[in-house]
């Protein structure tokens, strides 16, 4: 076996076919203790160190007003207050104590809302706030500041809206319109800067590679190096300073559709790497992290409708 080895080399340097070598993809995942209702769609937050999955898809295609909540150190989930109306492709972060949901889609019409929610853990009470100036659902958002940055969404002319929402004035504000237009995209905040990740658009291409970051100080997008992989229905996460982006559907390599990329953006040196890839592949997700593990619950383990409990964590290295 050595020699043929061997011979194989010798052929390939003699043809000049450079050989690659295999590098190790950093990082490891666990599995741990499943969601009670599998969901796909859903809006995924961390608060206090727990992981909250908000809304969704159910296998039976209804829509979830449940919200659940996960603890990573009991390994062990329990069921809150559900939200005031069911909702699937919703965003969630958490700001000052607080998680809240903005925006969403409703029924298999994916009718567009305008939703503002807020929950209050230590009461177990969700109660409305000011709506989004537009109604859109498959949108993304993240914190920076204590404010709440929506980007994108459906339907189709919605899908380079941008707006800011400030909790302690309850107040949103319009902001310039995202350079490319998609759905189904993720978010995330390092330092002054939103990222919009990937991504698709109604219509167009499944599978967008597109990130844009928005200055929060300047008031200005700008384009940052492209997704390796680019997808929709993703979760993206940030660690220590570093973008991590999960999976995602429109795989023509897959029989399913769905993606296992875990791919991960370091801001400083501008380069993506390609890290230890989902043990199930799935879109429709959210990604939370507690400390330097993100979790990642539920999803569609096959492009379209389907639906999964799994709950997967990734432990950054």
């Amino acid at each position: 076996m050595e020699r043929k080895v061997w011979l194989l080399t010798t052929v390939v340097l003699l043809l000049g076919i450079p050989v690659i070598a295999a590098l190790p993809q950093r990082g490891s995942w666990m599995a741990r203790a499943p969601m009670n209702e599998a969901r796909q769609e859903v809006a995924v937050a961390s608060l206090n160190g727990l992981i909250y999955v908000i809304g969704g898809i159910r296998g039976d295609r209804s829509t979830a007003d449940t919200v659940e909540v996960y603890n990573p150190a009991a390994d062990s989930w329990h069921f809150a207050a559900p939200l005031p109306e069911p909702l699937h492709h919703t965003a969630a972060v958490a700001v000052n104590g607080r998680i809240y949901v903005v925006g969403g889609l409703s029924g298999l019409r994916f009718a567009p809302r305008n939703v503002t929610f807020e929950y209050d853990p230590l009461r177990d009470v969700w109660r409305s706030r000011q709506p989004m100036p537009r109604r859109r659902g498959a949108l993304a958002a993240a914190v920076i500041e204590g404010r709440i940055y929506a980007a994108g969404g459906s339907p189709s002319f919605r899908e380079q809206s941008f707006a800011m929402y400030d909790p302690a004035e309850d107040r949103w504000e319009i902001l310039p319109d995202m350079p490319t237009p998609r759905n189904h995209l993720a978010a995330a905040a390092i330092g002054k800067d939103f990222y919009a990740i990937g991504g698709r658009t109604t219509g167009g291409s499944f599978t967008l590679d597109v990130v844009e970051v928005f200055d929060t100080e300047t008031g200005v997008w700008r384009s940052a190096p492209s997704l390796p992989t680019g997808r929709s229905g993703i979760a993206a996460a940030v660690v220590d300073g570093v973008l991590y982006v999960f999976g995602g559907e429109g795989n023509p390599r897959h029989p399913l559709g769905v993606f296992d990329a875990n791919e991960a953006f370091f801001p400083d040196a501008g380069r993506w790497e390609a890290l230890a890839p989902m043990p199930t592949p799935r879109h429709g997700i959210g990604a939370a992290a507690v400390g330097s593990t993100i979790y990642i619950p539920g999803g569609g383990p096959v492009q379209g409708f389907g639906v999964t409990s799994v709950n997967e964590a990734f432990i950054v290295e």
